[in-house]
């Protein structure tokens, strides 16, 4: 069954990877319940939507379409092997580390039940940043990320409550299309050919990335 097998938030720290003076990547697991709510726009919003979670970033992360990020354990495993060292859940900043579920093929627009009440809704992929590469201190860490094609996704918050490590992750709507957080990732970052498909998500691509897919849309021959 798909779970929950942390949830992780992140204390501020210096960070020297930056302009920002500090930072939140290093998340850890939490024991009790954590409350989870939409924490509004990116700028001018709470940041993360998990309470008592800290985003440095403000400018580039955090906000509605941002407020959760979610990479699963079977995936830190296998970097903890091709690397070679040890990765904890919360590493890689993600603030749900599940097991059972392949967050990388979640559709944009599907929606998770997380415990009893929350529900959580895909929106797009994590994009590697100086922070993360920094933080991994592994040479050519974002070229090796973005060719392993397996990013995470972040989701918002449509239902706010309370979660738990431990708690079942239920897909409680899958789109009517193929867009995936793990197409959405390669289309922007690896093969520009592939943003056309994109726009087959409809309203449930973020806008940015829907109009990266528009301008590569073939244009009508005209007679």
């Amino acid at each position: 069954m798909a779970r929950l097998l942390s949830v992780n938030v992140g204390r501020p720290q210096p960070n020297p990877y930056k302009d920002t003076r500090s930072t939140g990547i290093g998340k850890a697991p939490v024991a009790g319940p954590v409350e989870v709510r939409a924490p509004g726009p990116k700028h001018g919003g709470l940041g993360s939507g998990l309470v008592g979670d800290f985003i440095g970033d403000g400018k580039h992360h955090g906000g509605d379409t941002q407020a959760v990020y979610a990479f699963q354990r079977e995936d830190l495993d296998a970097w903890q092997e091709r690397l070679g060292r040890e990765l904890p859940d919360g590493f890689f900043g993600e603030n749900l580390t599940t097991v059972g579920i392949d967050v990388n093929q979640a559709l944009v627009g599907e929606v998770w039940r997380v415990g009893e009440t929350v529900e959580l809704k895909v929106t797009s992929p994590r994009i590697p940043c100086a922070t993360f590469r920094g933080w991994m201190g592994e040479r050519g860490w974002a070229k090796m990320f973005t060719q392993a094609g397996r990013p995470g996704t972040y989701l918002s918050v449509l239902t706010p409550g309370t979660i738990h490590p431990g708690d079942p992750v239920e897909v409680v709507h899958r789109p009517d299309h193929a867009v995936t957080a793990a197409l959405v990732f390669r289309a922007t970052l690896v093969d520009a050919e592939l943003l056309p498909q994109l726009l087959a998500a409809g309203a449930d691509l973020e806008p940015e990335i829907a109009e990266m897919a528009a301008r590569e849309r073939p244009q009508p021959v005209l007679d």
